[in-house]
């Protein structure tokens, strides 16, 4: 279950966050190979784009076997 936050513990972690200021520290990747594998966080594999087209052709398919029987 869920634990709701008050308005007093979302502003005492308000505070103690604006204290350690963990985005101060982040430092990203360092190394060339680090780079590297940062650099391909956004692929995705282009895997939804062939699902898609795959969907598509086989609803074609579909609709013309209809339309001959």
């Amino acid at each position: 279950m869920a634990t709701t936050w008050t308005q007093e513990r979302r502003q005492r972690q308000r505070e103690l966050i604006q204290q350690w200021q963990p985005w101060a520290q982040s430092t990203g990747p360092r190394s060339e190979a680090g780079k590297a594998v940062t650099a391909r966080n956004a692929f995705k594999g282009g895997l939804s784009g062939q699902l898609r087209q795959i969907r598509q052709a086989m609803r074609q398919q579909s609709d013309m076997l209809k339309r001959l029987v």
